[in-house]
């Protein structure tokens, strides 16, 4: 896994411009580029090429770029960073339940893109001596063997179900989990048309781990999709500290 420049990028889109577009920054870059006009090319390029990224147009001729998500996902956790129109909400939101990682609304930024690219490798990238048991960001830190929540070194007192909603936005920390995910992940397949349960345990959660709960550094809103929990500020874990 190559987690800077050097990386292999799968870019799936059917208009040349923005194909070129793309492969002439990501190159610059020191991305190592392929692209794919449709969703069977796509496909075929997974084995040859074994991209480390793909950016995935959803408007794709033959197979749909949900097919080509769904597909990917039944054997492979790379990440999948959805390109769509800002009026395609729906086909967002079902990409993102189908194991999408993030998106991106055309037209779009270059910054942008390689911002959610760089997020996407570091998501992916497997852990020095696995996974930590110590999660730190900033003022914040989570002690997961121990079930411990703290801030500024003060214990913060959660919930079970807070605590199980905290620990899955951390685990998943820097992707898009849509609502019916977190439902479904954290209360169960019988609640995913309850969104208010959501959105009560979120205030909740921020009232208590956001520094500024009226601005939340931890725990962002994507609007008409879900959440994210921001790993910008994760600083590494005990384990790491002592080498």
């Amino acid at each position: 896994m190559n987690t800077a420049g050097g990386a292999r990028i799968l870019v799936v889109d059917d208009e040349i411009e923005i194909v070129r577009a793309l492969q002439r920054s990501l190159s610059a870059y020191g991305y190592e580029v392929y692209a794919a006009s449709s969703g069977e090319e796509a496909l075929e390029a997974l084995g040859h090429f074994r991209p480390d990224v793909m950016l995935l147009d959803l408007g794709l001729p033959g197979i749909s770029g949900l097919e080509v998500c769904k597909r990917v996902r039944a054997h492979s956790n790379l990440p999948i960073i959805v390109l769509s129109v800002k009026d395609s909400e729906r086909d967002k939101v079902l990409a993102l339940d189908l194991g999408a990682d993030d998106y991106v609304a055309k037209p779009f930024g270059m910054n942008e893109v390689l911002a959610r690219i760089r997020v996407a490798l570091r998501h992916a990238a497997p852990l020095q001596g696995g996974t930590a048991a110590v999660f730190k960001a900033g003022p914040l830190r989570i002690d997961f063997a121990r079930r411990l929540v703290q801030l500024n070194g003060k214990e913060v007192k959660l919930t079970p179900t807070e605590y199980e909603l905290l620990k899955v936005l951390v685990q998943n920390r820097g992707k898009i989990m849509t609502r019916q995910m977190l439902l479904t992940r954290v209360w169960g397949s019988g609640y995913g048309g309850e969104a208010h349960y959501l959105h009560v345990y979120i205030g909740q959660l921020r009232r208590k781990i956001e520094p500024d709960p009226a601005h939340p550094r931890f725990i962002l809103t994507i609007s008409g999709v879900g959440y994210r929990f921001s790993a910008e500020e994760e600083t590494a874990g005990e384990e790491a500290d002592e080498g």
